[in-house]
Formats: structure tokens, sequence, C-alpha cells
């Protein structure tokens, strides 16, 4: 079971070039998106990670509300690169948007004052932790996913756009969808040099 584990992780990719088509169906996109915000553990349990899917007409939406307000910021001589990248994103099936609940990391804030300072930063780890299992779990089903970040410049539009709490903070977006093209070559620094073991 670990080595299934580590090849899955090993397999992990930032693909970059995504079709709107899906191995697996819509359902079983939702199955493992709740059962990966069941699971993924937190600090003092504090489940404050939020994940929202959007599909279809609802993905195109994310991506062109996303051009729009990069164009209004983007030279137009330069926007030419940053609307392939809108494109490439949007030609995906779906895109999964990863939120914190604030409220519930500000809770705590005042419940343990000792480590306030603290709470946003573990609430982070728990999100990326998320983002990892949603990632690595879609590309066992054979789908294709990067992690994105226009956040916080689109932030108050998908929270109108998708009626969602205002004390939802979004954190990243992971557009995703059957491969089109393989990831690159990945080099890696040695190892050893990157782990200590004492014994």
């Amino acid at each position: 079971m670990t080595n299934e584990f580590f090849k899955a992780i090993q397999n992990r990719r930032s693909i970059y070039s995504i079709t709107s088509e899906s191995p697996i169906s819509d359902e079983r996109i939702q199955e493992i998106v709740e059962e990966a915000v069941k699971y993924t553990p937190s600090s003092f349990n504090s489940q404050s990670s939020r994940a929202v899917v959007l599909l279809g007409a609802q993905h195109h939406k994310l991506w062109d509300l996303t051009t729009e307000v990069l164009k209004a910021i983007v030279p137009a001589d330069q926007f030419e690169s940053t609307q392939q990248k809108m494109d490439s994103f949007r030609a995906g099936h779906g895109t999964v948007l990863f939120f914190e609940e604030m409220r519930v990391v500000e809770g705590l804030q005042q419940q343990f004052p000792t480590y306030q300072d603290r709470f946003p930063v573990w609430a982070e780890h728990a999100n990326a932790m998320l983002q990892l299992v949603i990632w690595t779990a879609l590309e066992g089903e054979g789908l294709g996913a990067s992690l994105q970040h226009y956040n916080p410049l689109i932030d108050d539009k998908v929270k109108a756009q998708w009626s969602l709490p205002e004390s939802w903070k979004l954190i990243a977006q992971m557009p995703f969808g059957k491969p089109g093209a393989p990831a690159g070559d990945k080099d890696f620094q040695p190892v050893e040099e990157r782990t200590k073991i004492f014994k």
C-alpha cells in the first residue's frame, strides 16, 4: 500500500494542456472532493477548509471572469500571453476552488489567544494538504490539473457570482481535465541535501 501511495504522489504533476473531456463521471469527481474535504487533517480538527467544484458552463464563467479582471490591469500589448493562459484553463473540464472559512480561524484565535498568530498559517497548511489530496486523487483517475493563484484579484467577483459567504477566503484554483499533453521533464535536487537523519 505504501508503494502505491508514493507511486500516486510521483505521478502527480502540473498538467497545463487539458481538454474538456473526463475519464470519470461528474458524480465521481464530486465524491473525490467530498471525501478529501472530510478526511484531510487540520490543526485542532478545525475543519476550516472549503471546496467549490465548477463544471461545464460554471467552469467557463470562472475563467471568463478572471480574464475580464486581468484585462483591466495587464497592458494591452502584453495581454496575448495572458489570454492564451486563460484559454488553456478554460479548455478544461472543471475547476476546484479552495477556500478557508475565516470565521472558524478567528474563533480559534479567540479561544486560544496564545496561538492566535499561528492559526491563519496552520489553516493554510491544512488547505495545502487538501489541495494535494484532491490533485493526487484526480491524477489517479486519469485527470490532469495545475494549481493557480489569481486571488485576491478575483475574490469579490467569485463570491458574488456563486453567492459564497463573505467569510470564505479564496486560497487557490485548480483547473482540471483530460491531459492533452504530458508534463515536461522535472529535475530534482539531491535528496541527501534536503533531508537529514540522526540516529
